[in-house]
């Protein structure tokens, strides 16, 4: 590698020392290869004259103790070969691969518990954030190890959800909007053990598409009776493209483990409610309209027909259309 250097640069050193030492000292730089005139810059009026700038040649580091240090030194969970390619990157990254060599040896015949992203960036590296948002991932890559072998799992904001009943097996009912969610559990503390004549144990606050981040550490972060495999879990959300489109999400998520149901009772309560309504609203913008048919085989080709409908013409029909006293 070289850069340009000026000669006042060359020098700096040197500024004490009279003209001939220094020309004495820049001429003993070209001699041994160290620098080559940069002609261009042109000279700089003295005698004898000297260039203005130089490129000046860096001189090679050798890699040749990192290199066998990476052949016999790490363990064989970590791929060597691109470092074996970029010696000068594992020289900047050696001190956090040798942290992951020690806890990956350390932790090589011995069963690895689960742990949160930040708690196991921390155990290995001695910061909490290295994984998230510092350069942990990328010098996973660089080793070839995937998250997956750090058995760890990303932390999501805790699910807001009331529990009517803890028994099982039960009904569990995910609602997308928050004023429903209140609504619904108002209703459930009245005394009432239903919702459209369906028996509700708990009802789920998903938050809109912020359920789909939940539920992929539904199993950690919940009671256990909520992940009874005898449970039956339902979606209730807006009726429009988006609404849609979380719960076809939320199912292919899910699959094969569970099977989430859309609350088929509740989208007819609001189909009939809108009825009496002259102008729904219309559909929001930038909605992703390419939905797939599975939502609508849930209910009869009446009511597929009507829903369908209300989505081509551009309108939909919020959660919020049914309220406290539509649940019984």
């Amino acid at each position: 590698m070289k850069k340009r250097i000026t000669l006042e640069t060359l020098l700096a050193r040197s500024r004490k020392s009279d003209y001939k030492e220094q020309y004495s000292y820049i001429t003993g730089l070209l001699g041994a290869g160290r620098i080559r005139p940069l002609k261009a810059s042109g000279k700089n009026g003295k005698k004898p004259a000297l260039y203005r700038e130089y490129w000046l040649e860096e001189e090679k580091e050798d890699f040749g103790p990192l290199l066998e240090e990476l052949k016999f030194c790490l363990v064989p969970t970590i791929s060597v070969d691109y470092y074996q390619s970029h010696p000068e990157v594992y020289h900047q990254e050696r001190p956090w691969v040798l942290l992951l060599n020690a806890w990956l040896r350390k932790n090589k015949n011995r069963p690895l518990i689960s742990e949160s992203m930040n708690e196991r960036s921390f155990e290995i590296w001695g910061r909490e954030k290295f994984l998230t948002k510092e350069q942990g991932k990328k010098i996973l890559k660089h080793c070839g190890i995937p998250l997956e072998t750090l058995n760890l799992y990303e932390t999501t904001e805790p699910l807001s959800y009331y529990a009517h009943t803890r028994t099982v097996p039960q009904n569990l009912l995910i609602l997308e909007n928050k004023d429903t969610f209140y609504s619904m559990r108002r209703h459930l503390l009245n005394g009432t053990e239903s919702v459209f004549r369906i028996p509700i144990g708990t009802l789920i606050y998903g938050a809109g598409k912020g359920i789909l981040r939940s539920f992929q550490d539904f199993d950690l972060c919940v009671e256990p009776y909520m992940t009874d495999r005898r449970n039956q879990i339902w979606y209730f959300g807006d009726l429009d493209y988006e609404g849609i489109g979380i719960w076809e999400n939320l199912s292919n998520l899910c699959q094969p483990r569970r099977q989430i149901r859309p609350f088929c009772p509740a989208y007819e309560a609001m189909l009939k409610k809108a009825e009496s309504i002259g102008t729904l609203p219309a559909t929001k913008e930038q909605q992703n309209r390419n939905i797939e048919n599975t939502f609508f085989q849930y209910f009869s080709d009446e009511i597929s027909e009507k829903m369908k409908r209300i989505l081509e013409n551009e309108t939909y029909i919020p959660q919020e259309i049914l309220n406290i006293t539509d649940f019984s």
